[in-house]
């Protein structure tokens, strides 16, 4: 069932997908397609606002880079006939790029380019919604790790995030769809996505925290979020840590992307609670995508019966 949470402005979120027993990367696989891809809109101001959006912001900061990123589509759950079956989740990517998502979603009036439509993916079918990533990480001494943001960040400066950024289709070689139509290149093609999906959020942990990948265990995905305002997606992973919350202090402090944050904070579940009122609404359901698979944990009734609840 998708979920939304009211509250002010950014914090809104929807859960797209919920796997509150999480699934590993052998349950989780990729369509990447170019049917997956933003549709462009029939008003052609609206289509030449993102040039005019995109060279603005270039003129306000030259370092902007105009990097190609996968572009979420949907996705298919099969639970399967068999109790003892494994469930399974395909994502469905396109590809898009920050040019057109700074031109869309992140445009003051992103609301132009929705659908009115009860479906997710229709209703987006315009805008770039580039899928981004974020982890829950567990300490071994059972704290959880969040990031306030520079005050020198793009988006939501100075708010409480969960570490993460996105998954990158040049760290599997994709720079467009050119290439890709043989039928043994898509499944190659699709492997590799989807192992780039649980890759990139271990590198965002490593980059960004500084604990090293070793210290890691491997992700499980849990789910993704959706901030209503810029309707922008997140897959959300859980990891656990094998250090305490003082020794990835010590490691925060040289972290290669610590300039992205100004704090590392391990807090418990309660100080999370709090401090969830303060985080962008993707990272917000991010923590209520946390919180069910804690609740899952502590259900006694069969996994099959709280794998994953989604959209209809």
């Amino acid at each position: 069932m998708e979920e939304k949470i009211s509250c002010d402005g950014g914090h809104e979120f929807k859960l797209l997908l919920s796997c509150p027993s999480g699934l590993s990367p052998s349950q989780v696989s990729v369509v990447f397609d170019e049917a997956y891809d933003r549709i462009p809109h029939s008003d052609s101001s609206l289509e030449h606002s993102i040039s005019e959006i995109w060279d603005a912001r270039v003129q306000q900061s030259s370092s902007l880079y105009n990097g190609t990123k996968f572009r979420y589509g949907g996705y298919n759950f099969d639970v399967g006939n068999d109790p003892k079956q494994q469930p399974h989740v395909s994502l469905q990517l396109g590809l898009t790029d920050y040019r057109t998502f700074v031109g869309t979603n992140l445009s003051p009036i992103w609301e132009r380019y929705l659908v009115p439509s009860e479906d997710d993916c229709i209703q987006c079918q315009h805008t770039s919604s580039p899928l981004g990533n974020g982890a829950v990480v567990e300490t071994s001494d059972k704290k959880i790790l969040v990031l306030q943001r520079s005050n020198k960040v793009g988006e939501f400066p100075g708010y409480f995030v969960f570490p993460g950024g996105h998954p990158e289709p040049q760290e599997v070689g994709i720079i467009s769809h050119e290439g890709f139509q043989e039928l043994n290149q898509c499944r190659t093609i699709n492997n590799k996505v989807s192992q780039e999906m649980f890759d990139s959020i271990v590198r965002e942990v490593v980059e960004e925290i500084g604990a090293p990948a070793d210290s890691l265990s491997s992700p499980i995905f849990i789910g993704i979020s959706r901030r209503v305002m810029n309707v922008r997606p997140t897959a959300f992973f859980f990891i656990k840590c094998n250090l305490q919350s003082d020794e990835i202090q010590q490691l925060y402090s040289s972290a290669q992307d610590g300039f992205e944050s100004t704090q590392l904070y391990a807090v418990s579940m309660s100080d999370l609670e709090n401090m969830a009122s303060k985080m962008p609404g993707c990272h917000r359901g991010g923590f209520a995508l946390y919180k069910l698979m804690v609740q899952g944990q502590n259900k006694t009734f069969h996994v099959n019966e709280l794998t994953c609840r989604y959209a209809s």
